[in-house]
């Protein structure tokens, strides 16, 4: 069972406020799996759930490394809480591949988020979160209404696609995301 939302945010601060909100609930061995063309805004999100997290900042795409680590600060908004695992499975192939980066040592102590892992990490956890990020450019093909949402000042308006699927958020209701002061005017519709 899963159920879905989409988010429509008009600069990267949105989407990095709906992260952040996202962090804050996340627990040790979420699985989130981001997916968008180059550029969507998949490292921006993480950037905003790290925050939410209260990790270490400074986190940049982890392309060439594969894998960056980013701890739980003791002095941040949620001291003890998970580390981030940040992976980049671009130029991964296969599920055998994902397997010998070994994500299974960090797994039950942070939260891992794979760029580009869609048909490759399913296999790490019964729950998760897949994301997709949607530039406006292009909008009609993606059925985002780009109009009044920034595309045309430099700033591209963003949606936010989000499927929960496995028991961990069965009854979860992750419509209230956009809910702090720094996303007024984001528009939520639920998907069923």
């Amino acid at each position: 069972m899963s159920s879905s939302w989409e988010f429509q945010t008009a600069t990267a601060e949105e989407t990095q406020a709906i992260a952040e909100r996202l962090g804050s609930i996340l627990q040790a061995g979420d699985l989130l799996i981001l997916s968008g063309e180059l550029g969507a805004g998949k490292t921006t999100f993480t950037q905003g759930l790290g925050r939410g997290l209260g990790v270490r900042s400074g986190i940049i795409s982890p392309t060439f490394v594969l894998v960056r680590i980013h701890p739980n600060l003791p002095d941040g908004p949620r001291p003890g809480g998970p580390d981030l695992v940040h992976v980049d499975a671009y130029r991964l192939g296969s599920g055998g591949e994902v397997d010998d980066i070994d994500l299974e040592n960090t797994f039950d102590s942070a939260v891992t988020v794979v760029e580009w892992g869609a048909g490759l990490v399913e296999h790490l956890a019964q729950s998760r979160l897949e994301l997709e990020l949607v530039r406006a450019v292009g909008a009609a093909a993606s059925g985002l209404d780009s109009a009044g949402l920034g595309a045309d000042d430099g700033d591209e308006a963003r949606l936010l696609r989000v499927t929960a699927v496995g028991p961990r958020w069965d009854g979860v209701d992750l419509s209230g995301l956009p809910g702090t002061a720094n996303t007024a005017g984001l528009q939520t519709e639920p998907m069923d």
